[in-house]
């Protein structure tokens, strides 16, 4: 019994030793310190730290929402004033490039609107809240009650304040289409708000919309001049609410504003056109035209203007209505001092006071001003048949199958250039000279431009690796030119000829100087495709893939710079 003992306690020492454990019911035991430590530490302590540093971080998180939103509060009822010494004028901005140089030669058509750089410098283009300028006066577009609900009027009324509805309400309460009201600033950095009223737009009555307009920017402008301020905010008051079109308006914006300034520069050191994002693009368009600032910017801009640029300050301008008139027509009652004044005038001897056809069309046409009455008699006659052909091929045009013409794809319309303009193209390679049924081509073109040309119209010809069956002969030419009436001469605002070669620049001389001088200025050549992109955008130009291989081939890719903009 006492050896069987022995063996036991024998064999737990050696249990012991080795680290296992004999019966399953073994537990080891800690001291009680170091387990009442761990506890404390694990299940009281350690939640608390992290509860804090919780709390704290959440604390921090808050503060940093409540800054923001304060900030974002202040900002809105405090939006940072722009101060116009801040933005950069006209003059600063570098003109987009406008193709090859191109030097004016002594015929060359001049611009109404010379290249000056003092005018340049009063000019500002902004995209921005004009509320927030820091101006002397800003121009707030309107309707009749002053009440107007527009994107600019909302930001105008809602930080002027209170004291604008009511000063608008007791002292004013309406203002008439094309005239200006004259109210204080309020809230505003500017002194004074100009309001004016813009016309709604018919074309039954475009001339009245056009000229209410033009009342509107004049009466501002010498509004402006009145109150003795020296800077000035314009936005575009013409409405697309109202169905005018943004680019006749900016037309008639700018052509005012130069007017303007050509006559009284002292009387105002900046005038700020503040567009919205809409606007922005036509005005970059158009700002160009009527304030140029190099003097190639200056020639390009005399074959882009419109027509008609109004009067002495901008007015639109209608010829057919206006007469001539002598000095002092009183008291002209003896055929004496009437004989006098009458040889005084010279007349009789002038190209008026004879019959004749309508001289600027003649000299649009090409044709030398005679006055030979046999001469003038056969060539109104042959302008008459001409007419009547033209009505005839129409007609044909309109009601003929022209298929196979159309599917060649030489000639159609691409799209629009920068100006709106529809752009059509030719493409010489697939135009088959001596393949084609030439009275059916005639046709189609007809068919294709006649709706077209009676607004303005730019072509597109590429003479792209052509061949002589491509060309056409001068009497078919001459035909085809003769035969289209007076719009598509008198709407055709640019040929581009791309990719000229020595026949083309043989042809064209040979066409403008003999047959019609008057589309001389009208034509340019341009090596390259990347040329017409400053003209039109390259999605408005839709090309076969061939020309634009070419064009890689010979003259690479964005090889047209600001620097060659001249």
């Amino acid at each position: 019994m006492v050896v069987k003992r022995t063996a036991e306690i024998d064999s737990q020492r050696h249990d012991r030793r080795t680290g296992a454990i004999a019966h399953s019911s073994f537990t080891p035991v800690r001291k009680p310190t170091e387990v009442g430590a761990a506890d404390i530490y694990q299940h009281s302590v350690l939640p608390l730290i992290l509860k804090f540093f919780s709390h704290q971080q959440a604390l921090a998180d808050y503060e940093k929402m409540r800054l923001d939103a304060e900030q974002i509060f202040d900002s809105a009822l405090n939006p940072e004033v722009v101060e116009v010494t801040s933005l950069k004028t006209w003059s600063l901005i570098p003109p987009l490039p406008l193709g090859p140089v191109i030097t004016p030669g002594p015929h060359s058509p001049r611009s109404p609107f010379p290249c000056d750089p003092k005018l340049n410098e009063k000019i500002v283009l902004w995209v921005g809240d004009i509320s927030l300028l820091n101006v002397d006066a800003i121009v707030n577009s309107t309707n009749e009650s002053m009440l107007e609900r527009n994107s600019v009027s909302d930001r105008i009324y809602s930080q002027a304040g209170q004291g604008l509805l009511e000063e608008i309400k007791n002292e004013i309460k309406e203002c008439k289409t094309g005239d200006v009201q004259v109210t204080s600033g309020h809230n505003l950095p500017a002194r004074y708000i100009i309001h004016t009223v813009g016309p709604k737009y018919n074309i039954k009555y475009q001339t009245a919309a056009e000229n209410s307009l033009h009342s509107c920017y004049r009466n501002v402008l010498q509004k402006a001049c009145e109150l003795g301020v020296n800077t000035i905010a314009i936005p575009a008051i013409n409405s697309v609410k109202r169905n005018y079109p943004p680019d006749q308006g900016a037309h008639i914006a700018l052509r005012t504003v130069r007017r303007f300034l050509d006559k009284y520069s002292s009387c105002l050191d900046k005038v700020v056109l503040t567009v919205e994002n809409s606007d922005a693009g036509i005005y970059e368009l158009l700002l160009p035209l009527y304030f140029p600032r190099t003097e190639q910017e200056e020639f390009h801009a005399a074959r882009q203007l419109p027509n008609c640029v109004g009067g002495l300050d901008g007015e639109p301008l209608l010829p057919d209505r206006q007469i001539r008139i002598i000095d002092n027509p009183h008291h002209l009652h003896d055929e004496e001092s009437l004989s006098t004044q009458l040889e005084g005038l010279g007349v009789g001897e002038h190209a008026f006071s004879q019959m004749q056809g309508d001289l600027d069309q003649q000299r649009l046409l090409g044709d030398l001003p005679t006055y030979n009455t046999e001469y003038t008699s056969e060539s109104m006659m042959r302008e008459m048949q001409n007419n009547i052909s033209y009505d005839r091929l129409l007609r044909r045009a309109r009601t003929e199958d022209l298929s196979e013409i159309s599917g060649i794809g030489c000639l159609y319309q691409s799209g629009v250039d920068r100006f709106g303009r529809p752009v059509i193209v030719f493409v010489g390679k697939w135009f088959k000279f001596n393949e084609i049924n030439l009275e059916k081509a005639l046709l189609y073109l007809i068919y294709l431009l006649d709706p077209l040309v009676k607004g303005d119209y730019v072509i597109t010809y590429f003479h792209t690796m052509t061949g002589n069956n491509n060309y056409p002969s001068f009497n078919w030419l001459k035909e085809v030119y003769n035969i289209l009436p007076y719009k598509y001469k008198k709407n055709l605002k640019a040929f581009y000829i791309v990719h000229p070669t020595f026949w083309t620049k043989m042809m064209t001389w040979w066409f403008t100087t003999f047959m019609a001088p008057a589309i001389k200025q009208k034509v340019f050549s341009l090596p390259g495709v990347e040329y017409l992109y400053t003209s039109m955008t390259p999605d408005q130009l839709e090309i076969p893939a061939f020309i634009t291989e070419y064009d890689m081939t010979i003259n690479g890719i964005r090889y047209v710079s600001a620097s060659e903009s001249g």
